[in-house]
């Protein structure tokens, strides 16, 4: 207890806390697009439920692993050596979750392309079996991402006050913004498109970054944040044309 009141009263621990709640705010978005796309396959009553079973697993996850920080360190040691480049368990975590990644977002654009082909639909007619898979693949993300977040949380502070605080925020943010999220996807068929683009993307990146080859972050998400600017001009030219046809009519 004493601890943490010393903690509040330094001001450098204030700082890493509020660049530590922004930077596990901005790793929790690539989740939740994964979750929003996901869960909006399942029957609507389902959704909700969904979309909070899994943010919850994500939570409990999360501090799960913060109570194993010293073995989450012991994540980026070097097990084995190819191509000159050491893998640890984390590199190989990342390269598992973007290869899952690519291929769910792959099916899901090729299912969006050619919607008639029900087979190629991994979300189960039966309301059971489709909610048990969609918990199942928000599940193993969530492994990916929290990993991949605590080590972050780690690299920028010694404190676990501070880490459980940044995480239970980012959480809390993600678990109020999945509803609005998932209903404005919903609502705009040409946004899944774009965030399945994304979301192939980010599985790329972590592919890469279990590789050994560094992706800045800013990169991806400034080239999201320009995608998402031009989706909402096309959007608001959309409305423009359909206000004025209806004019007309």
């Amino acid at each position: 207890m004493q601890d943490i009141l010393l903690l509040m009263q330094d001001p450098t621990a204030w700082i890493a806390l509020i660049t530590l709640i922004v930077m596990e705010v901005v790793l929790g978005i690539d989740n939740l697009i994964f979750i929003s796309i996901l869960t909006n396959k399942l029957p609507a009553e389902n959704r909700e439920s969904a979309r909070r079973i899994g943010i919850g697993l994500a939570l409990v996850m999360r501090l799960a692993l913060l109570g194993t920080v010293a073995w989450i360190v012991q994540l980026t040691t070097p097990v084995f050596e190819a191509f000159g480049h050491g893998f640890s368990w984390k590199d190989m975590i990342l390269i598992a979750g973007g290869l899952f990644l690519v291929w769910k977002a792959t099916k899901e654009i090729h299912h969006n392309v050619d919607p008639a082909d029900h087979e190629e639909d991994f979300i189960a007619s039966s309301v059971t079996t489709g909610f048990t898979a969609a918990i199942g693949q928000i599940l193993l993300l969530d492994l990916v991402f929290s990993v991949d977040s605590i080590i972050t949380a780690v690299g920028m502070t010694p404190h676990l006050p501070i880490m459980v605080v940044s995480v239970v925020f980012a959480v809390t943010v993600m678990l109020v913004a999945s509803g609005p999220l998932a209903r404005f996807i919903e609502k705009n068929p040409t946004i899944v498109m774009l965030a399945l683009g994304f979301l192939l993307m980010i599985g790329t990146t972590l592919i890469a970054e279990g590789a050994g080859f560094h992706v800045p972050k800013g990169y991806v998400y400034a080239a999201m944040a320009f995608s998402a600017l031009v989706e909402v001009l096309n959007m608001l030219s959309r409305r423009k044309r359909q206000r004025e046809k209806a004019l007309k009519q």
